[in-house]
Protein backbone atom coordinates (compact mmCIF):
# COMPACT_ATOMS: atom_id res chain seq x y z
CA UNK A 1 0.00 0.00 0.00
CA UNK A 2 2.48 2.19 0.91
CA UNK A 3 4.62 1.66 -2.13
CA UNK A 4 1.25 2.22 -4.44
CA UNK A 5 0.68 5.71 -2.73
CA UNK A 6 4.17 6.81 -3.31
CA UNK A 7 3.46 5.97 -6.61
CA UNK A 8 0.36 7.86 -7.06
CA UNK A 9 2.26 10.91 -5.55
CA UNK A 10 4.98 10.77 -7.43
CA UNK A 11 2.43 10.43 -10.50
CA UNK A 12 0.90 13.20 -9.77
CA UNK A 13 4.08 15.47 -9.02
CA UNK A 14 5.48 14.32 -12.41
CA UNK A 15 2.18 15.25 -14.46
CA UNK A 16 2.00 18.86 -12.48
CA UNK A 17 5.88 19.73 -13.38
CA UNK A 18 5.20 18.06 -17.11
CA UNK A 19 1.56 20.31 -16.90
CA UNK A 20 0.50 17.44 -18.53
CA UNK A 21 -2.77 16.51 -15.35
CA UNK A 22 -4.82 14.42 -17.96
CA UNK A 23 -2.21 11.82 -17.64
CA UNK A 24 -2.99 10.79 -14.00
CA UNK A 25 -6.60 9.89 -15.14
CA UNK A 26 -5.43 8.34 -18.54
CA UNK A 27 -2.86 6.34 -16.67
CA UNK A 28 -5.13 4.58 -13.83
CA UNK A 29 -7.16 3.59 -16.60
CA UNK A 30 -4.98 2.03 -18.55
CA UNK A 31 -3.08 0.46 -16.18
CA UNK A 32 -5.92 -2.22 -15.74
CA UNK A 33 -6.05 -2.44 -19.27
CA UNK A 34 -2.35 -2.70 -19.61
CA UNK A 35 -2.02 -5.89 -16.59
CA UNK A 36 -5.19 -7.74 -18.10
CA UNK A 37 -3.57 -7.82 -21.74
CA UNK A 38 -0.01 -8.41 -21.15
CA UNK A 39 1.27 -5.30 -22.58
CA UNK A 40 4.88 -4.02 -22.17
CA UNK A 41 6.28 -1.29 -20.41
CA UNK A 42 6.86 -0.02 -23.74
CA UNK A 43 3.45 -0.24 -24.61
CA UNK A 44 2.33 1.33 -21.68
CA UNK A 45 3.87 4.31 -22.22
CA UNK A 46 3.20 4.98 -26.00
CA UNK A 47 -0.82 4.28 -24.66
CA UNK A 48 -0.49 6.90 -22.43
CA UNK A 49 1.61 9.39 -23.84
CA UNK A 50 -0.66 8.89 -27.44
CA UNK A 51 -3.96 9.72 -25.78
CA UNK A 52 -2.24 13.06 -24.01
CA UNK A 53 -0.80 14.11 -27.29
CA UNK A 54 -3.94 13.89 -28.90
CA UNK A 55 -5.67 15.63 -25.84
CA UNK A 56 -3.25 18.40 -26.29
CA UNK A 57 -3.76 18.75 -30.27
CA UNK A 58 -7.69 18.51 -29.73
CA UNK A 59 -7.44 21.66 -27.23
CA UNK A 60 -4.49 23.43 -29.11
CA UNK A 61 -7.19 23.14 -32.68
CA UNK A 62 -9.68 24.43 -30.18
CA UNK A 63 -7.83 27.56 -29.39
CA UNK A 64 -6.75 28.18 -32.99
CA UNK A 65 -10.53 27.85 -34.39
CA UNK A 66 -11.87 30.31 -31.60
CA UNK A 67 -9.13 32.54 -32.32
CA UNK A 68 -9.32 32.60 -36.10
CA UNK A 69 -12.17 34.78 -35.92
CA UNK A 70 -14.33 32.87 -38.09
CA UNK A 71 -18.01 34.10 -36.61
CA UNK A 72 -19.91 31.18 -37.47
CA UNK A 73 -18.17 27.90 -37.18
CA UNK A 74 -18.85 26.05 -40.59
CA UNK A 75 -17.35 22.10 -41.20
CA UNK A 76 -16.45 20.58 -44.44
CA UNK A 77 -18.72 17.23 -43.21
CA UNK A 78 -22.03 20.03 -43.18
CA UNK A 79 -21.51 21.21 -46.33
CA UNK A 80 -24.33 20.49 -49.36
CA UNK A 81 -22.20 18.82 -51.87
CA UNK A 82 -24.99 17.29 -53.48
CA UNK A 83 -25.59 21.40 -54.64
CA UNK A 84 -22.35 21.74 -55.98
CA UNK A 85 -21.19 18.06 -56.67
CA UNK A 86 -18.34 18.89 -59.22
CA UNK A 87 -16.18 20.61 -56.53
CA UNK A 88 -16.61 17.40 -53.84
CA UNK A 89 -13.16 15.66 -55.22
CA UNK A 90 -11.15 19.16 -55.43
CA UNK A 91 -12.12 19.80 -51.70
CA UNK A 92 -11.66 16.16 -50.63
CA UNK A 93 -8.22 16.54 -51.95
CA UNK A 94 -7.59 19.23 -49.84
CA UNK A 95 -8.72 18.42 -46.46
CA UNK A 96 -5.27 16.87 -46.05
CA UNK A 97 -3.61 20.91 -45.97
CA UNK A 98 -1.00 19.78 -48.12
CA UNK A 99 -1.85 23.27 -49.81
CA UNK A 100 -0.11 24.95 -46.41
CA UNK A 101 3.19 23.15 -46.29
CA UNK A 102 3.26 24.62 -50.16
CA UNK A 103 2.11 27.70 -49.55
CA UNK A 104 -0.20 27.48 -51.89
CA UNK A 105 -3.47 29.57 -52.49
CA UNK A 106 -7.74 28.48 -52.46
CA UNK A 107 -9.22 30.65 -54.67
CA UNK A 108 -13.29 30.47 -54.58
CA UNK A 109 -15.44 32.04 -57.33
CA UNK A 110 -19.20 31.65 -57.72
CA UNK A 111 -22.74 33.81 -57.05
CA UNK A 112 -23.86 34.61 -53.82
CA UNK A 113 -24.99 32.04 -51.54
CA UNK A 114 -23.53 29.11 -53.39
CA UNK A 115 -20.81 27.97 -50.34
CA UNK A 116 -18.19 29.98 -51.07
CA UNK A 117 -18.08 31.06 -47.54
CA UNK A 118 -18.62 28.13 -46.01
CA UNK A 119 -15.80 25.97 -47.77
CA UNK A 120 -13.08 29.09 -46.83
CA UNK A 121 -14.29 28.53 -43.00
CA UNK A 122 -14.50 24.85 -43.57
CA UNK A 123 -10.85 24.72 -44.64
CA UNK A 124 -9.72 26.58 -42.22
CA UNK A 125 -10.88 25.00 -39.34
CA UNK A 126 -9.20 21.80 -40.84
CA UNK A 127 -5.65 24.11 -41.07
CA UNK A 128 -6.53 24.79 -37.03
CA UNK A 129 -6.80 21.01 -36.80
CA UNK A 130 -3.60 20.27 -38.28
CA UNK A 131 -1.59 23.02 -36.24
CA UNK A 132 -1.51 26.16 -38.03
CA UNK A 133 -2.38 29.39 -37.22
CA UNK A 134 -5.88 30.84 -39.33
CA UNK A 135 -7.29 34.59 -39.65
CA UNK A 136 -10.20 35.08 -41.17
CA UNK A 137 -11.88 38.42 -42.10
CA UNK A 138 -13.84 40.12 -45.35
CA UNK A 139 -11.67 41.61 -47.70
CA UNK A 140 -13.10 45.21 -46.07
CA UNK A 141 -12.10 44.41 -43.11
CA UNK A 142 -8.82 43.44 -44.14
CA UNK A 143 -8.57 46.62 -45.87
CA UNK A 144 -9.45 48.55 -42.63
CA UNK A 145 -6.78 46.90 -40.50
CA UNK A 146 -4.10 47.00 -43.34
CA UNK A 147 -5.37 50.83 -43.14
CA UNK A 148 -5.09 51.55 -39.79
CA UNK A 149 -1.44 49.99 -39.39
CA UNK A 150 -0.49 51.85 -41.98
CA UNK A 151 -1.89 55.59 -40.78
CA UNK A 152 -0.12 54.36 -37.38
CA UNK A 153 3.44 54.26 -39.21
CA UNK A 154 2.91 49.92 -38.67
CA UNK A 155 2.39 48.25 -41.95
CA UNK A 156 5.61 46.70 -42.44
CA UNK A 157 5.48 45.53 -39.06
CA UNK A 158 1.81 44.39 -39.42
CA UNK A 159 2.44 42.41 -42.52
CA UNK A 160 5.52 40.45 -41.00
CA UNK A 161 3.17 39.30 -37.99
CA UNK A 162 0.30 38.50 -40.59
CA UNK A 163 3.27 36.35 -42.30
CA UNK A 164 3.69 33.98 -39.45
CA UNK A 165 0.15 32.98 -39.65
CA UNK A 166 -0.04 29.67 -41.52
CA UNK A 167 -3.17 30.41 -43.34
CA UNK A 168 -5.17 34.28 -43.99
CA UNK A 169 -8.76 34.00 -45.48
CA UNK A 170 -9.63 36.87 -47.36
CA UNK A 171 -13.80 36.78 -47.93
CA UNK A 172 -16.27 38.63 -50.20
CA UNK A 173 -13.61 40.01 -52.34
CA UNK A 174 -15.27 42.42 -55.05
CA UNK A 175 -18.51 42.86 -53.32
CA UNK A 176 -17.22 46.44 -52.71
CA UNK A 177 -15.01 48.59 -54.74
CA UNK A 178 -11.77 49.48 -53.10
CA UNK A 179 -10.22 53.00 -53.66
CA UNK A 180 -6.30 53.38 -54.88
CA UNK A 181 -5.09 53.41 -51.33
CA UNK A 182 -6.75 50.20 -50.35
CA UNK A 183 -6.23 48.75 -53.61
CA UNK A 184 -2.34 49.26 -52.70
CA UNK A 185 -2.65 48.29 -49.44
CA UNK A 186 -4.49 45.22 -50.46
CA UNK A 187 -1.70 44.34 -52.84
CA UNK A 188 0.94 44.34 -50.33
CA UNK A 189 -0.89 41.80 -48.40
CA UNK A 190 -0.78 39.20 -51.28
CA UNK A 191 2.69 40.25 -52.31
CA UNK A 192 3.73 39.36 -48.60
CA UNK A 193 2.54 36.30 -48.47
CA UNK A 194 3.75 34.99 -52.40
CA UNK A 195 5.14 31.81 -52.22
CA UNK A 196 5.72 32.27 -48.21
CA UNK A 197 2.30 30.88 -46.94
CA UNK A 198 -1.56 30.54 -48.00
CA UNK A 199 -4.54 32.57 -48.84
CA UNK A 200 -7.95 31.19 -49.18
CA UNK A 201 -10.04 33.98 -51.21
CA UNK A 202 -14.14 34.14 -51.66
CA UNK A 203 -15.20 36.48 -54.78
CA UNK A 204 -18.79 36.53 -56.74
CA UNK A 205 -16.57 38.13 -59.59
CA UNK A 206 -14.39 36.05 -62.16
CA UNK A 207 -10.70 37.29 -62.67
CA UNK A 208 -11.86 39.68 -65.61
CA UNK A 209 -14.16 41.78 -63.31
CA UNK A 210 -11.35 42.31 -60.58
CA UNK A 211 -9.94 45.43 -61.98
CA UNK A 212 -12.88 47.07 -61.63
CA UNK A 213 -13.16 46.39 -57.73
CA UNK A 214 -9.00 47.80 -57.63
CA UNK A 215 -9.65 50.32 -59.56
CA UNK A 216 -6.64 49.21 -61.72
CA UNK A 217 -6.26 46.64 -64.59
CA UNK A 218 -2.57 46.93 -63.91
CA UNK A 219 -3.05 46.52 -60.04
CA UNK A 220 -5.17 43.87 -60.25
CA UNK A 221 -3.27 42.13 -63.05
CA UNK A 222 -0.28 41.58 -61.23
CA UNK A 223 -2.28 40.89 -58.08
CA UNK A 224 -3.99 37.64 -59.96
CA UNK A 225 -0.86 36.95 -61.31
CA UNK A 226 0.62 36.40 -57.95
CA UNK A 227 -2.62 34.94 -56.08
CA UNK A 228 -2.97 31.94 -59.35
CA UNK A 229 0.66 31.67 -59.50
CA UNK A 230 0.41 28.38 -56.76
CA UNK A 231 -3.47 28.02 -56.20
CA UNK A 232 -6.62 25.89 -56.57
CA UNK A 233 -9.38 27.97 -58.41
CA UNK A 234 -12.67 26.06 -57.50
CA UNK A 235 -15.81 27.58 -59.39
CA UNK A 236 -18.89 26.74 -57.99
CA UNK A 237 -22.53 27.47 -59.38
CA UNK A 238 -26.07 27.16 -59.35
CA UNK A 239 -28.61 29.58 -57.49
CA UNK A 240 -28.23 30.62 -53.39
CA UNK A 241 -29.64 28.09 -51.13
CA UNK A 242 -30.58 31.18 -49.00
CA UNK A 243 -33.62 31.47 -52.06
CA UNK A 244 -34.02 27.74 -52.48
CA UNK A 245 -38.15 26.94 -51.99
CA UNK A 246 -38.64 30.73 -52.13
CA UNK A 247 -39.53 31.35 -55.68
CA UNK A 248 -36.72 33.14 -56.58
CA UNK A 249 -33.47 31.53 -59.15
CA UNK A 250 -31.43 33.99 -59.71
CA UNK A 251 -29.43 37.26 -58.07
CA UNK A 252 -28.76 40.47 -59.73
CA UNK A 253 -24.71 39.74 -59.52
CA UNK A 254 -21.95 38.93 -61.99
CA UNK A 255 -21.92 35.43 -63.16
CA UNK A 256 -18.84 33.28 -62.93
CA UNK A 257 -17.62 31.47 -66.13
CA UNK A 258 -14.70 28.62 -66.71
CA UNK A 259 -13.93 30.98 -69.05
CA UNK A 260 -13.33 33.68 -67.27
CA UNK A 261 -11.86 31.71 -64.25
CA UNK A 262 -8.98 30.47 -66.82
CA UNK A 263 -7.50 33.90 -67.77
Amino acid sequence: MTSSTDSAKQLRYLAGALKAPRILDVADRLADQARDQGWSFEDYLAAVLEREVAARNASGAEIRIRAAGFGTRKTLEDFDYDAQPAIRNQIAALTGGGFLTEARNIVLLGPPGTGKTHLAIGLGIQACRHGYRVLFATATDWVTRLSDAHRQGRLPAELAKLRRYGLIIIDEVGYLPFEQDAANLFFQLVSSRYEHASLILTSNLPFSGWGGVFGDQVVAAAMIDRIVHHADVLTLKGASYRLRNRGIDTLPSIRTTTGDNEN
